[in-house]
């Protein structure tokens, strides 16, 4: 396919792992922040092109798989409500709660819908103002921008039937996390490429000055990525630590500004916990007080809810890179993505749907 092709050339990609092996002079270990990274890397076997001297692990880059458990039963809670409509990602609808999901509701009679925008949530209230209509608003930095325009959209609009479920979470704190972590290996990072896109990357700056590793806003194709991997190395094999773009033809330094400010306008910096790793300070967004009346968790009294994760799943050790999902005793067996444990299997995004997709066979 034009302009995809030239990005997954093999002749290309057998030449950085070449240039790779001539560089490696010790073990180096990688994190990618990007489930879709993730992806790209097992389902191509980028991993397998490496040096045997440099590692790839996965971090928390789905954010379907670091939705916290409460979060999930809270959504549950909201979409089996008689004058709810609950509109969300598909994505969302098949990661487990404590006993079933968001498509049991919907089996049972609860209106749940799959949308592509929670713009067209606005829409969908609009046309039932006798009803509730809670959007499920998840992601990164990547879909902050169109969750802030919803809420600013429905006031300026004077909706008062529309409200989201706020589970975003930020990027550069969960890096910083895993880096303080006594136990971490990552030496190095590849950071998600379309996060960039919208926030930029003088935010990375701090860590990779504090911890000492380099930092390397990567693409998402096959290329891309053993570009990012070989900028990477050849930082580490030269001790610096700093932060470079290998996504050059789609992030800039400062961001999309405009997606920035409207990101500002409508949520502020909260504290906020991730599924299998625990809460991170000042990693989430939170709607600011003047919009608080579009708080789905304010509106219904559902805030202030803690359940436990189950034990079996170790999604928590695959996101923090310390462990692969074949690793997991349950993978291919008790967890699959029909019947999984934790969101990591279910995700389309997920490490573990990775493996079992593409690697299944070999493990």
């Amino acid at each position: 396919m034009k302009f995809i092709d030239e990005y997954r050339d093999e002749r290309t990609a057998q030449l950085y792992s070449r240039a790779l092996s001539r560089i490696v002079t010790r073990p180096w270990t990688i994190m990618e922040v990007c489930g879709g990274q993730t992806h790209s890397i097992v389902k191509f076997g980028i991993d397998e092109l490496l040096p045997s001297a440099v590692t790839l692990v996965h971090g928390p880059g789905c954010p379907v798989c670091v939705t916290p458990l409460e979060l999930i039963e809270k959504a549950i809670e909201l979409a089996s409500m008689q004058n709810v409509i609950f509109c969300s990602f598909g994505d969302m609808l098949r990661v487990p709660g404590e006993s079933k999901d968001l498509l049991s509701v919907k089996a049972a009679g609860g209106d749940v819908r799959i949308l592509y925008s929670p713009l067209d949530a606005l829409k969908i209230a609009t046309e039932n103002p006798e009803r509730e209509v809670v959007f499920f608003a998840v992601g990164f930095e990547t879909t902050a921008p169109a969750n802030a325009m919803a809420v600013y959209q429905a006031k300026r609009q004077g909706i008062r039937n529309f409200s989201i479920l706020v589970s975003h979470v930020l990027v550069p704190p969960a890096m910083e996390a895993i880096l303080s972590f006594p136990d971490t290996k990552v030496q190095g990072f590849l950071a998600a490429g379309h996060v960039c896109a919208v926030m930029g990357y003088v935010e990375y700056e701090p860590i990779a000055d504090k911890y000492k590793v380099p930092i390397v806003v990567t693409g998402f194709e096959p290329l891309d990525i053993l570009q990012g991997i070989y900028m990477c190395v050849r930082q580490l094999e030269e001790g610096r630590a700093k932060v470079e773009n290998q996504y050059s033809r789609s992030v800039r330094k400062e961001g999309n500004l405009p997606a920035r400010k409207i990101i500002s306008e409508i949520f502020r910096v909260v504290p906020r916990k991730w599924r299998g790793v625990g809460e991170i300070p000042q990693s989430g967004l939170g709607l600011q007080e003047a919009y608080a009346e579009f708080d789905a968790e304010l509106r219904f009294g559902v805030a202030g809810r803690t359940i436990d994760e189950p034990a079996e799943c170790i999604s928590g050790l695959i996101l923090q890179g310390l462990k692969k999902p074949h690793e997991c005793s349950a993978f291919g067996t008790r967890c699959t993505p029909e019947h999984p444990l934790g969101a990591t299997m279910v995700s389309s995004e997920g490490a573990c749907a990775a493996y079992y997709h593409y690697r299944r066979r070999n493990n």
